[in-house]
């Protein structure tokens, strides 16, 4: 068993990342959690309190194994982040085949540059596959019920960031 690095925004996270995070849970014994940050984009949320949510959201459904994830920032390359934490795994979701075509591009490259890091990707559950932090933000936004698409401390954090 080997430690993962799943490199995402996570702005907001939602049941598709958990979803995949409850996945990499199973098949390593270490999975870092890897907030990216670019200075080119505002994020809805900070990357602290991304960090918490994320910390939460894991201890609410698995308690036993929260020690096994780390939560970490990142603004370079994934590989070299990753190499830098020690893992040699990359977790990807995918949600259907356009996230394939991006994804086996992504993983190309990546290899390329890195032929020591290997992608795994994870297949969303049905029942998330449709979820996305876009859609997410914009229903939360627009004062909708993202309940279903949410682990609960995200829906609690964004319902109150709502007036």
């Amino acid at each position: 068993m080997a430690t993962a690095f799943y490199p995402g925004s996570f702005d907001p996270m939602t049941n598709g990342h958990l979803d995949v995070l409850v996945q990499a849970l199973a098949v390593c014994t270490r999975v870092i959690v890897a907030i990216g940050i670019h200075p080119g984009k505002t994020p809805l949320l900070s990357y602290d309190e991304r960090a918490d949510l994320i910390r939460r959201s894991v201890s609410a459904i698995l308690p036993e194994r929260q020690s096994d994830i780390d939560v970490v920032a990142f603004d370079d390359l994934v590989v070299d982040a990753a190499r830098r934490h020690g893992a040699h795994i990359l977790i990807r979701g995918l949600r259907d085949a356009s996230d394939l075509d991006y994804e086996m591009q992504m993983a190309g490259m990546n290899r390329q540059l890195a032929s020591d890091v290997q992608t795994v990707f994870l297949p969303a559950g049905a029942s998330v596959r449709p979820i996305t932090a876009t859609l997410v933000r914009q229903i939360a936004g627009m004062g909708g019920d993202i309940t279903p698409f949410v682990p609960a401390p995200v829906a609690q954090a964004l319902r109150a960031r709502t007036p």
